[in-house]
Formats: structure tokens, C-alpha cells, sequence
């Protein structure tokens, strides 16, 4: 059974999951502005994602007894400088939001909470890849530099991306 201290933690964690999924809306619409309609899909299905990490959380709360606690979610920025500066502000987020699943495991861990440990080793795989895409894209965005022909070439590999129900909802569906 969960402590309230980990269940408020949990509860934090889906505000900020759902702050994730409206910060790439955000994004998205720049994208969308800026006639880049393939990174502005990349970013809608990275709102998506984000927002069932938040139902994840949501679902294994509930299921330990708990009901969540939500806090309010702040309105992301809307004005960004280019691709790249998207990007840069992609990697800050998801090193807050892995700093933040470890702060979830340290308290699993202290309290000796082994389902959570168990539970959070997902979001924490997750969160590798996060990172490690956005790096990709950063680099990738670094090398083109104002090259509109390399901008439209990475517009059309982005459009490719789709959305898939992320492992722990669709083993629940």
C-alpha cells in the first residue's frame, strides 16, 4: 500500500505529466505557424504520450487506494525562435521531468516501497529515450543550421511519426 507521502508525490507527477502534454500542444501550434507540419505532429504525438504517462500514474494510484490530488497546470510558453530553440527547451523539460521520476524512486526506495520501485523502472527506461531523442533531434537540428532544404527534409521524416498507446495501458486495454 502506498504512504500518503508517495500518493501526494504520484498526484504531483500527473500535474506535471499533463503540463508535459500541454507544453508540445504548445509547441505543436508553433510548428503549425511556422508551415513545419511534420514536426508539428511529431510534437502532437508527444503530447499524447505525455498525457497517458499521466494516466499511467493516474490508474496506479487508484489502484493502490489513493485518488489523486491535482494541481492546477501553468500555460506553457508559446514563443520560441526557431526549431532548434524548440528543441533546446524539449531536453530541459525532459531532464525535469526524469529528475523528477527519480525523486519518485528515492522515496520508493526509502520507504521500501517495492511495487513503485518496480512500477517506475518503465518511466525511467522512458525518460532515457526521451532524452536521447531530443538529443538526436538537436543534433541533427544543429547540423542543418539555416539550410531550408535540411528543414524541409527533417519536416518530412517527423511527419512519419505515429501515435502508439504506450506498453502499460495497452497490457490494461
Amino acid at each position: 500500500m502506498l504512504s500518503k507521502t508517495m500518493a501526494k508525490a504520484i498526484s504531483q507527477q500527473i500535474t506535471k505529466e499533463f503540463y508535459s502534454g500541454y507544453l508540445y500542444l504548445s509547441m505543436s501550434s508553433y510548428f503549425e505557424n511556422q508551415t513545419l507540419p511534420g514536426f508539428a505532429t511529431w510534437m502532437r504525438v508527444q503530447a499524447q504520450e505525455e498525457s497517458c504517462h499521466a494516466m499511467i500514474f493516474l490508474k496506479y494510484l487508484n489502484e493502490q487506494g489513493h485518488q489523486a490530488d491535482l494541481g492546477p497546470i501553468d500555460a506553457p510558453p508559446k514563443e520560441f525562435s526557431s526549431a532548434l530553440d524548440v528543441f533546446k527547451k524539449t531536453i530541459e523539460h525532459e531532464k525535469l521531468v526524469t529528475k523528477s521520476i527519480y525523486n519518485l524512486m528515492e522515496i520508493a526506495v526509502g520507504e521500501k516501497d517495492f511495487a513503485t520501485q518496480r512500477f517506475l523502472d518503465w518511466f525511467i527506461n522512458e525518460q532515457v529515450e526521451e532524452e536521447a531523442t531530443a538529443n538526436t533531434l538537436i543534433g541533427k537540428l544543429e547540423r542543418i543550421k539555416n539550410s531550408s532544404e535540411g528543414l524541409f527534409m527533417l519536416d518530412n521524416e517527423l511527419k512519419a511519426r505515429v501515435f502508439n498507446l504506450p506498453a502499460p495501458l495497452a497490457a490494461r486495454a
